[in-house]
C-alpha cells in the first residue's frame, strides 16, 4: 500500500473520510458543462468552440466562470440573465447523457466496505449536486453528506468549504483526504492544508508540485493511498 503524507514520505495519517468534489471528479459532466457554455453564449451572438472552453476551464464559482467566458466571447449580457439560462441548459444536457466517472461506483463501494466515510464539498448548489448524483446512481452514498459553497458562503479556492465539510462530518481535517479535478479545487486543498489528490485526466493537465498534493489519473488509484 502506498503512503502519502503532507509531512514526510515515511509517515502517514489514518484516513477516516474522503471529501470529494463532484463535477468532473465523481460525475463526468465537464464536457457537458462546457457544451452548455457554448450553447448559451452562442445564442447571444458569440462564436465559442467546445475545445476552447475546455482549455480555459479551471473550475471555481459559476459567476466567475460566466464573467470570464463573457469576456472571451466579447458579449455584454448580465450575469443574472446568463446564469439561469446556463443552469437550465446544463440540466437538459445532463438528463440526455450524464454518467459517473469510470471507476467511481466501484471506488465508492470499496470505501464503504472498509468503513471509510465519504462526503462532497462543491461550489455548486445542493440542488445541482443532488440532481447529478441522482442521474448517475451515486446519491445513496452521499445523502445528508453534501456540502456547498452556498452553505459555507465561501467558494474554492478558499479553504472554508473543506473545513465546513469536515466539521459537519465530525472528523478532523487531518484525518481526511480531498479529491478534486480542477486547479482551483486543488488550491482549496492546499489552502486548507489537507492531503489533496489532483484527479488529472485532461491532456496537458497542469502538474502541481506541492507536498500536500498527489496526482492520480484514475479514481480507483485513490484506494492505494487510503489507510
Amino acid at each position: 500500500m502506498k503512503r502519502f503524507s503532507t509531512e514526510a514520505p515515511e509517515t502517514t495519517t489514518h484516513t477516516r473520510c474522503v471529501i470529494f468534489d463532484c463535477d468532473g471528479t465523481l460525475v463526468d459532466n465537464e464536457t457537458l458543462c462546457n457544451q452548455a457554455l457554448v450553447n448559451v453564449f452562442n445564442r447571444f451572438g458569440a462564436s465559442l468552440q467546445l475545445d476552447d472552453c475546455l482549455k480555459f476551464f479551471q473550475g471555481g464559482k459559476l459567476a466567475d466562470i460566466l464573467v470570464q467566458t463573457r469576456e472571451r466571447a466579447g458579449i455584454n449580457v448580465p450575469i443574472d440573465v446568463l446564469e439561469p439560462i446556463y443552469r437550465e441548459e446544463c440540466r437538459k444536457l445532463f438528463e440526455q447523457g450524464l454518467h459517473p466517472i469510470p471507476g467511481v461506483p466501484e471506488l465508492l463501494k470499496s470505501l464503504g466496505e472498509i468503513g471509510c466515510e465519504m462526503c462532497i464539498a462543491s461550489n455548486a448548489p445542493i440542488s445541482k449536486i443532488e440532481h447529478t448524483l441522482n442521474l448517475t446512481g451515486l446519491l445513496p452514498y452521499f445523502e445528508g453528506k453534501m456540502f456547498s459553497g452556498f452553505e459555507a458562503n465561501s467558494w474554492k479556492p478558499e479553504p472554508d468549504i473543506l473545513h465546513f465539510a469536515a466539521m459537519n462530518m465530525g472528523i478532523k481535517l487531518d484525518e481526511c483526504v480531498f479529491v478534486d479535478d480542477t486547479i482551483k479545487g486543488v488550491e482549496a486543498g492546499i489552502n486548507a492544508d489537507v492531503r489533496t489528490f489532483h484527479f488529472a485526466t485532461r491532456p496537458g493537465a497542469e502538474k502541481i508540485d506541492h507536498p500536500c498534493v498527489k496526482t492520480i489519473s484514475s479514481m480507483p488509484e485513490l484506494l492505494e493511498y487510503i489507510e
